[in-house]
């Protein structure tokens, strides 16, 4: 997102899309088609991801925190994805599609939070605002801004969680070879 926003109606459009691109997959086993006739925003490269929930519990959640390829593109791949390849679930039955919950997160991207000393990204983070990149040689993990409001985190366990995504200690966000990124994203859900 080059500083444009989504509209309400472009965030509908991808909510639908990546709720069609679910059913397609399970029920006839293929991948939808590119929509062509779409706004050009939704052409740009974005990061996004795609959360899916059954009865307010996580049931997958995969995406692209780099704007690596159309919006449009990334929303269908990130929702199948979501639903059939998120290592911490079995993939979803068709069976389920009526009890899931869609919610696409279009991202901004990440940018490197620069401090003198590692305590200083305490002070760096907006909980709600911000969503985290922790990264430290070959280890990432990312957390939506979303995530540290639903648990109610300060900005130390924030961290701290982020840290425990990437599959490092809950305190390598004080080491000096770690890189924190952070970034924003429009949320955009099913009406219930």
């Amino acid at each position: 997102m080059n500083g444009e926003k989504l509209s309400e109606e472009n965030g509908n459009f991808l909510v639908k899309l990546a709720r069609k691109a679910i059913t397609n997959y399970l029920m006839e086993k293929r991948v939808i088609e590119f929509p062509k006739d779409v706004e050009t925003l939704l052409k740009e490269d974005m990061g996004v991801f795609v959360t899916l929930t059954c009865n307010g519990d996580l049931r997958g959640c995969i995406g692209y925190p780099e704007p690596v390829m159309p919006l449009v593109n990334a929303v269908i791949d990130a929702a199948i994805s979501a639903a059939t390849r998120d290592p911490r679930f079995p993939p979803l039955r068709a069976g389920e599609l009526d009890d899931i919950h869609v919610e696409v997160s279009v991202l901004t991207k990440p940018e490197l939070i620069k401090v003198e000393k590692p305590s200083q990204y305490v002070s760096k983070v907006n909980i709600g605002g911000d969503g985290l990149i922790v990264e430290r040689g070959p280890y990432r993990g990312l957390l939506l801004p979303q995530v540290a409001t639903e648990w109610h985190w300060d900005a130390e366990e924030f961290l701290s969680n982020t840290c425990m995504k990437a599959g490092l200690s809950t305190d390598c966000w004080l080491y000096e070879d770690v890189k924190i990124y952070k970034f924003h994203s429009q949320i955009f859900q099913e009406k219930e």
